[in-house]
């Protein structure tokens, strides 16, 4: 039995997946996205609508799967067999494609111009998410103590609470090709929701291990590319420095043992705002400004009194010369109003803003 009939043997049929708020629609499409984020669960979810027969799926990863066997006898195969699927998993773009009516390909490679097929960017579990792949906790407090603690990866919810620090771990080292990926992505890491150039994050490293500016910037294009980090730019600034957030809050813990609470806090509301709006931009003492919501957004975990008064003085500039109509502070629990003159602005707990959304 050659490579491609072991292949063709495999079946989804007993494997357990929750629903994602994306799914594939299009018959060829593009995954694109962090390891362990979820893709392959949208590709069975995908296939769970036909018959084993009719789909044939080849993970490059696995060692077992010959490149060059799979090259020679892959059309014949197809044209052989009642093959409607394809999927292609860690494809890099470097096989002829058959003829077949459907194919589905995961990658982390740059994607060729005028491939044309549909691309999904598929990131961890938001937390509406979360709560729905999470039958652990039995209320909604407990669901968000494990996800502001542990991260957003689907898989780490299989694992006790002992364990998930390392799990998490285990899975960032799956970025890094080497040793030098990895100091990178540890340095991002560290950086998150912090103003922070690519040259500065690149002195910084440089103290540690010898690494050149080309290979530094190289590896950080790549990690922004493939969704391990996100820039988010000062309003109406391009060349002002960038906010860096990491792909999943819970990674922030592993890099050291200084809790900075604010900044994991920060990096999570960022993600969540990410999944449904466009244009989101920092501006001075402001965490995210929604321009076309008219809408300024500060996550500030602890919210009292004190902090009140401070943040509005800093508000106020910003509410007349962007004509806010909505001001939102995300915190881990409180829940009020305040004033900022005649404009109300919401003090919401985390979990009761994401499910407002």
């Amino acid at each position: 039995m050659n490579i491609l009939e072991h292949l063709y043997e495999i079946n989804f049929t007993k494997i357990n997946f929750f629903e994602r708020k994306q799914s594939i629609q299009n018959p060829n499409t593009i995954l694109k996205g962090p390891p362990k984020s979820g893709k392959s669960y949208l590709i069975y979810d995908y296939l769970s609508a036909f018959e084993d027969e009719n789909y044939l799926y080849i993970d490059f990863e696995d060692e077992r799967n010959s490149f060059e066997n799979i090259q020679n006898e892959l059309d014949s195969f197809v044209k052989q067999n009642p093959i409607e699927v394809l999927v292609l998993e860690n494809y890099k773009f470097d096989l002829d494609l058959p003829k077949v009516t459907s194919i589905v390909i995961s990658t982390k490679e740059k994607i060729p111009e005028k491939f044309g097929f549909d691309i999904i960017n598929v990131p961890p579990l938001d937390f509406e998410e979360f709560l729905l792949f999470d039958t652990k906790h039995n209320n909604l407090s407990n669901s968000f103590n494990s996800f502001l603690k542990y991260g957003s990866f689907p898989e780490i919810l299989e694992f006790s609470d002992a364990k998930k620090h390392t799990r998490n771990l285990e899975i960032c080292k799956l970025y890094a090709e080497d040793s030098t990926y990895f100091k990178i992505l540890f340095i991002l890491i560290k950086s998150a929701s912090e103003k922070k150039s690519v040259f500065q994050l690149f002195n910084t490293l440089k103290k540690d291990i010898k690494i050149s500016k080309d290979k530094f910037y190289k590896v950080f294009d790549e990690f922004e590319s493939n969704g391990l980090i996100h820039l988010c730019s000062k309003y109406n600034q391009p060349k002002a420095v960038k906010k860096i957030f990491i792909f999943n809050h819970g990674l922030i813990d592993i890099v050291s043992y200084t809790k900075n609470f604010n900044n994991l806090f920060k990096n999570m509301v960022y993600l969540e705002l990410k999944n449904r709006f466009k244009e989101i931009y920092y501006l001075d003492n402001i965490d995210f400004f929604l321009p076309t919501q008219n809408h300024l957004v500060l996550a500030i975990p602890f919210f009292n009194s004190l902090v009140s008064s401070t943040i509005i003085s800093k508000l106020l500039p910003y509410i007349e010369e962007y004509n806010i109509n909505t001001v939102t502070i995300i915190t881990v629990s409180s829940e009020q109003s305040i004033f900022i003159e005649e404009l109300e602005a919401t003090v919401i707990p985390f979990y009761n803003w994401v499910l407002s959304l």
